[in-house]
């Protein structure tokens, strides 16, 4: 199971792009996170995740996750102080759930730099085919900027743990931070199926 985090435009749904191109279509699934739906709504929050937990030997991608509990959530109100809070046991127990069941874990967090980040949006809103990737959201959550670098912060101290470690990727530099994701990726799969040999 393959997590991504990150700024607005940091990359993730291109390197998530370069991932799965190596990958057979039947054997991976990528799950792009929005706006709980009214159902969703109605359950706990971690619910709508559970439910795209595949089967053994496949490859889950979450576009966005369950960390939008302790980001989106905390920062705009959508969620109370004692829910945010109380999320980070939540998601904690839950991970574990997952890697003692023997999936394998691998969080990413890409960062940009908040100029980057500009220079980005400015080359999306001149080419064509890339403006509808840019929203009014996108430009009002950069005013955030300062209160969103708290949550990430405290969500990166609270949830990397032993068995589920955040990877930090420096993604100013595409090229780079694609290949760190890809060698992370193949490293833990390997560790993996050492444990399993021994």
């Amino acid at each position: 199971m393959l997590v991504f985090e990150g700024w607005d435009a940091a990359g993730k749904g291109g390197t998530i792009r370069r991932l799965t191109n190596a990958l057979n279509a039947r054997d991976y699934q990528v799950i792009p996170i929005a706006a709980p739906t009214e159902e969703e709504r109605a359950q706990h929050y971690l619910w709508r995740f559970w439910r795209h937990l595949s089967r053994a030997g496949r490859v889950t991608i979450f576009d966005r996750s369950w960390y939008g509990r302790v980001l989106v959530e905390r920062v705009e109100g959508f969620a109370t102080d004692e829910e945010w809070q109380r999320a980070y046991n939540e998601i904690n127990d839950f991970e574990e759930q997952m890697v003692e069941h023997g999936t394998v874990l691998a969080k990413f967090w890409l960062h940009i730099t908040p100029e980057e980040q500009l220079a980005r949006f400015e080359e999306r809103n001149q080419i064509a085919y890339k403006q509808w990737k840019l929203t009014d959201e996108d430009w009002r959550n950069r005013e955030k900027w300062g209160d969103y670098e708290s949550a990430v912060n405290e969500m990166v101290e609270r949830t990397s743990t032993h068995r589920a470690p955040w990877t930090l990727v420096e993604a100013n530099d595409k090229p780079f931070a694609r290949v760190k994701v890809l060698t992370t990726v193949c490293d833990a799969v390997e560790a993996a199926l050492r444990k399993a040999k021994n």
